[in-house]
């Protein structure tokens, strides 16, 4: 782990003019350019609250709370969470020229990549927090959690890259397996229904555990329920295991087929 981060804290510069050239890379030859950044959720909230709300008439309030906000206020990180997995998964093969024509070490790629994410993150949950403050729900001080929560989710999720991205590398049947589970990870962590409301039981405190989920909660604490995080303290004690093991993981994995990918790519 250590080795990891001495590598990024001495290419630190290099990392933050590849992150955006990367994001500029993404939209690039794109009539609309970086606007799909933002036509992209805009479209996914729409499809969601026509179907649920109108289509299955099933839309109702979660917590005093209209579900198209709700969707919304949740839906904003899962956009961030699905990128940084796929593409952080794949990052190592589609930057592989860094690692084979130039002396950068492998770790920079998924952090560089990852990056880049979080950028078009930040301004979506501007765009959210705008539209809520317009709809007339009043800032408060449990706002400030955002930068808990949103530093968190990025260091997990590229923590989670050291684990993926070599493995991909590897072979590309893991990530095949990863595109596969996306779309059971979205539905099992409660960006479109209420976790809390399950029944007390085995099945909603592993839910619970679940750190997608815990993000997802935690934004709609930070902007709807008005509660600290610390008020969730198994959820917490599970994200903080959570990433513990991704860590320890992911500096193991790394470290053993860290010369395996310079032979594979």
């Amino acid at each position: 782990m250590f080795f990891i981060l001495k590598e990024n804290k001495r290419f630190f510069k290099q990392i933050l003019k590849l992150s955006k050239s990367e994001l500029i890379k993404t939209y690039k030859g794109a009539a609309l350019g970086p606007m799909w950044a933002l036509i992209k959720p805009v479209v996914h909230i729409f499809v969601f609250w026509f179907a649920i709300e109108l289509g299955l008439r099933s839309g109702r309030n979660i917590h005093d709370f209209p579900f198209v906000i709700f969707l919304m206020v949740g839906i904003i990180p899962w956009f961030f969470i699905q990128d940084a997995i796929l593409d952080g998964a794949n990052s190592i093969r589609r930057n592989n020229h860094f690692v084979t024509k130039m002396p950068f070490p492998v770790s920079t790629v998924m952090t560089f990549v990852t990056l880049s994410k979080i950028y078009v993150h930040i301004g979506l949950t501007a765009i959210v927090y705008i539209i809520l403050l317009i709809l007339g729900y009043a800032p408060s001080v449990y706002n400030l959690q955002i930068f808990f929560y949103m530093p968190m989710m990025y260091i997990f999720f590229t923590c989670l890259t050291w684990i993926t991205a070599p493995l991909s590398c590897i072979s590309k049947d893991f990530i095949n397996a990863i595109k596969s589970i996306i779309t059971a990870i979205f539905w099992l962590s409660g960006i479109i229904w209420d976790t809390y409301s399950l029944p007390k039981g085995l099945l909603k405190k592993v839910i619970l555990l679940n750190p997608v989920n815990y993000i997802v909660n935690g934004y709609r604490n930070t902007f709807l329920y008005n509660k600290w995080f610390f008020e969730s303290p198994y959820e917490l004690a599970g994200f903080l295991a959570c990433f513990i093991a991704v860590v320890i993981l992911g500096s193991l994995v790394y470290k053993r087929l860290m010369k395996r990918i310079l032979d594979v790519i």
